[in-house]
């Protein structure tokens, strides 16, 4: 620690929540590129190696994992990531449908004319994408992993738009550690791939069609439709 860092004591706290938040953002992006798996006992040791960041900071991150349901600590065994489980699935599925049910009625009152033209044509245009490459299956064509990709993450944004323009911190940090779930939950069982990609898409769609039509009890039922489809097939009923 420097002269000037000792002497003062508001940039050691800043320096110290930012190492926690390095901490937090490195953890998480490694769970979600797989190098950390769901049910994996890890030790500190070990994510010290694998986030570069020093032991304190990641002992000030344990208690975070806990409280967000990310790790949890097994008595005489260590650290256990959290496990893809049916009560995972339940629990992280239940809690979306009750956030986002509310907040796309707000969306359907209150979204500018703007954003939801530009969710409409990006949607519209992934479902254009997908007709023309299916169309070129027979010629080496078919729907690339960018195309999927791309549908990925019009996919995870139409969903924060929608909690973020509730303009309410405590739900959206809440969301943001759920999606973490749901994202564990789909690298494992529901993964966007080329037989739902068309279909999510238009479940989308109709999400999008109620909102522009400011329906908010349409938009509800479209959402709800939504979710229960993702978590059904993450269960395995479909």
């Amino acid at each position: 620690m420097t002269t000037s860092a000792k002497r003062d004591p508001a940039k050691r706290d800043r320096d110290t929540v930012n190492l926690r938040s390095r901490a937090y953002e490195s953890f998480t992006q490694r769970l979600l590129a797989d190098e950390i798996r769901p049910g994996q006992f890890i030790s500190q040791r070990e994510l010290v190696e694998l986030t570069e960041l020093p032991l304190g900071a990641i002992r000030e991150l344990i208690p975070r994992l806990e409280a967000e349901g990310l790790v949890k600590t097994v008595p005489q065994r260590g650290m256990q990531v959290a496990h893809v489980d049916l009560n995972l699935i339940r629990d992280a599925f239940q809690f979306r449908l009750f956030l986002e049910r509310e907040a796309v009625a707000v969306f359907a009152r209150e979204a500018p004319e703007a954003t939801v033209r530009a969710l409409l044509d990006d949607h519209e245009r992934i479902v254009a994408a997908c007709a023309e490459a299916e169309a070129d299956t027979g010629t080496g064509g078919g729907i690339q992993p960018a195309l999927l990709q791309e549908a990925q993450d019009i996919d995870w944004a139409l969903h924060l738009t929608i909690i973020d323009a509730l303009g309410n911190a405590i739900i959206s940090d809440a969301y943001r550690v759920n999606q973490i779930k749901i994202r564990l939950i789909k690298q494992s069982k529901t993964k966007l791939n080329t037989a739902v990609l068309v279909p999510t898409m238009r479940e989308h769609l109709a999400i999008i069609h109620a909102i522009q039509a400011r329906d908010p009890e349409r938009a509800k039922d479209a959402i709800g439709t939504h979710i229960l489809s993702a978590r059904d097939r993450a269960i395995g009923l479909r």
